[in-house]
């Protein structure tokens, strides 16, 4: 089976300061936490705040390029979770097609589209927030939230030594 998954948000996990993206199950207690990259979480947040840049980026340029051919995105799956990587396709009427789980919630969110998650990835990596502690921890987040821009998401070159961390 599969279940509705909205987006929380994008948050950046110190110390590393990798950004990850966090789901939570609609009508569940179930949260998924997954790591993404930099471009793809400042794709994500722009979405969610509205921010539309002056130029089509990747994923503006493929909603673009599929609604001029015609093509529609019916909704998104993450379909499974393996050593650790989260597996999603894209879902059209003609074809279902492979996609990194933040390049497909990144067009989900601009299309306006369900995303939908595998129960055994949920059971496998969803974390289970009590339900009293549920409403503090979104209300953290979107204070987070409140705080950071997509620019925040931005990689600082030096930061990716591995020998500093």
């Amino acid at each position: 089976g599969m279940r509705e998954l909205d987006v929380v948000g994008v948050r950046v996990e110190m110390p590393s300061s990798a950004p990850m993206v966090l789901l939570r199950e609609v009508g569940g207690a179930r949260y998924l936490a997954i790591w993404i990259g930099a471009n793809e979480a400042s794709a994500i947040a722009n979405v969610q705040e509205g921010n539309v840049p002056p130029r089509p980026l990747t994923h503006d340029l493929m909603v673009n390029t599929l609604s001029e051919l015609g093509h529609q995105l019916r909704e998104v799956h993450i379909t499974e979770i393996s050593g650790g990587t989260f597996y999603a396709e894209l879902v059209f009427a003609e074809a279902e097609i492979s996609a990194r789980p933040s390049d497909a919630i990144a067009l989900a969110l601009r299309c306006g589209v369900q995303i939908l998650c595998s129960e055994e990835v949920l059971d496998e990596a969803g974390i289970a927030v009590p339900e009293e502690e549920q409403d503090d921890e979104v209300e953290k987040f979107r204070e987070f939230l409140d705080h950071v821009s997509p620019e925040d998401f931005g990689t600082d070159p030096e930061s990716d030594d591995p020998e500093q961390a």
